[in-house]
């Protein structure tokens, strides 16, 4: 057999592996239904639509081996490849998705320990590798000068929300001037706010002002304390002390709030697969205050509950307690986790005082007792906040919290999950992000807010959320690899081939003179 022959037929098997692979890789969002923006109930594109990833991480210089240079140059090449893998995701699903905003839910970079060089290296790779042909939001609307802004008339598809998360400026106890000021100058400001109107607002009539839409852009690495920078946790609890000043009324239900941060709100252990967990620098130490922390703490989350969306279990309060339509998304925890908090006002009695959505509902069947946290689940206090896991969660605890027990009218017991009355429960769900990281499937999140005319008095926000991955990083180096292959098959099969020829005939001329 011919060496031509032998590569045809082996480029031939290659061929269609590599197209199929490739056309996978490449479309990917197309062929997965949770890759994609929910559309509202009427069919139409909602006029928010958020992209949102988590946790890329880039690393630098000081993940490279001392040992020798071998390893060195795998490492360098497993950096390039990540960098590239993670440009695929936004290219990819930006391509195919149409976001009108695209946001990181913090740790961009993979240290908040790195030189200034290294640092400025990072973001170099980051805005020209990853986030290529995307910019920071401009200064004026970070600034607030141009605070209101209308839905699908600026060009906000290009622009790029950056949160802070621990591994761009530390935790409260690590936080100083010079991590804050080098994000600030790369990424964007650490706090700020804007207002999306409707295109059409002004046909909106009645009393009081038209539907908007409010995103927030929340540092929440130094809500908690104790903190290295009084003068930094200032600036956080001020510019949380403008948010509620300047928040419309609770009982106007034609505006909503998108709260975009880093670290998680506070859940007891077993409800996501990170469990509450603070540590802290000695005090003899340069640094002092929080060293690292999975959840913000009870208090934090409290602030945030009932400050920005002014929830509250006092039904004696403003809008009943029922607070600001809204939604929260933040990163941290890798592996993902969509949660709803709620805080019942009055004394619930199970089973008959339930009213769970169906989607609301978590599989709650319990095949082996010993897997299950030691955190019992006992039946929901009045005025005290809580939070159930949705079956929507992209990962689920190790240990589990134990779920609650029931009689049923057998008097058999049964598991079921918390009890809420859901007219009557004031709710907010938290959609913690499954990192973009190849290690967690390259996961990204789609957020879609719109208008419902019909619902409310006045018409009020209704937000739909799913999310995907493309999987481990080893696929893209592998469809990419069969294709450097398969490339180089066909090229090395002509090639061979011309040769071939050339040789038959050389052959063939000298029979011929012979």
């Amino acid at each position: 057999m011919q060496l031509s022959t032998a590569l045809v037929r082996i480029t031939a098997i290659l061929l269609p592996v590599a197209l199929l692979a490739t056309g996978w890789l490449y479309s990917y969002p197309v062929l997965d239904k949770n890759c994609g923006f929910p559309p509202p109930s009427h069919g139409e594109t909602a006029p928010f639509r958020l992209l949102a990833l988590g946790d890329p991480q880039l690393e630098g210089d000081s993940s490279l081996s001392k040992r020798g240079w071998a390893r060195r140059l795998r490492k360098r090449l497993d950096l390039w490849g990540n960098d590239f893998y993670l440009a695929h995701i936004v290219r990819s699903v930006r391509y195919w998705t149409k976001p009108t905003h695209v946001a990181v839910l913090g740790d961009l970079l993979g240290s908040q320990w790195i030189s200034n060089e290294e640092f400025a290296s990072r973001s170099t790779r980051y805005w020209n590798r990853v986030f290529k042909g995307m910019q920071t939001v401009e200064e004026e609307v970070m600034l607030g000068q141009e605070n209101l802004q209308e839905l699908g008339k600026k060009n906000w598809e290009g622009s790029l929300i950056n949160i802070a998360g621990n591994h761009d400026i530390g935790y409260a106890g690590d936080l100083d001037d010079e991590r804050a000021l080098r994000f600030e100058e790369k990424f964007g400001k650490l706090n700020w706010d804007v207002w999306f109107s409707l295109p059409n607002s002004s046909s909106f009539e009645g009393e009081g002002e038209p539907p908007a839409l409010r995103l927030i852009i929340l540092n929440s690495m130094n809500l908690d304390a104790p903190a290295l920078s009084e003068t930094h946790q200032s600036e956080t609890y001020d510019f949380l002390n403008y948010l509620i000043t300047t928040s419309r009324s609770v009982q106007d239900k034609s505006h909503a709030t998108v709260l975009l941060t880093h670290i998680p709100l506070h859940k007891r252990e077993g409800t996501c697969v990170d469990s509450p967990f603070f540590s802290y620098f000695p005090s003899h130490r340069e640094y002092h205050g929080v060293k690292e922390q999975n959840m913000l703490s009870e208090d934090a989350s409290k602030t945030v509950l009932e400050g920005v969306f002014g929830l509250s279990g006092n039904p004696e309060a403003e809008g009943r307690g029922f607070g600001r339509p809204g939604i929260i998304l933040n990163g941290h925890d890798h592996e993902g986790c969509d949660t709803m908090h709620f805080i019942p006002q009055y004394k619930l009695e199970p089973p008959a005082g339930c009213k769970n959505p169906p989607n609301w509902i978590e599989d709650y069947h319990v095949k082996d007792s010993s897997t299950l946290s030691t955190t019992k689940t006992e039946f929901p206090k009045v005025g005290v906040w809580n939070a159930m896991r949705l079956p929507s969660s992209p990962s689920r605890p190790e240990n589990p919290v134990q779920p609650m027990i029931w009689e049923n009218e057998e008097g058999k017991e049964v598991y079921g999950p918390p009890c809420i009355m859901e007219d009557e429960t004031p709710t907010i769900r938290e959609i913690t992000l499954r990192s973009m990281m190849g290690d967690f499937g390259g996961y990204a999140g789609f957020l879609s807010a719109w208008f419902n005319e019909t619902k409310g008095e006045r018409g009020e926000w209704m937000f739909e959320f799913k999310t995907c991955g493309v999987g481990v990083q080893h696929w893209w180096w592998t469809v990419h690899v069969v294709d450097i292959v398969t490339i180089y098959l066909l090229v090395a099969s002509a090639l061979v081939r011309v040769i071939e020829s050339k040789r038959r005939a050389a052959v063939h001329t000298e029979k011929k003179t012979q």
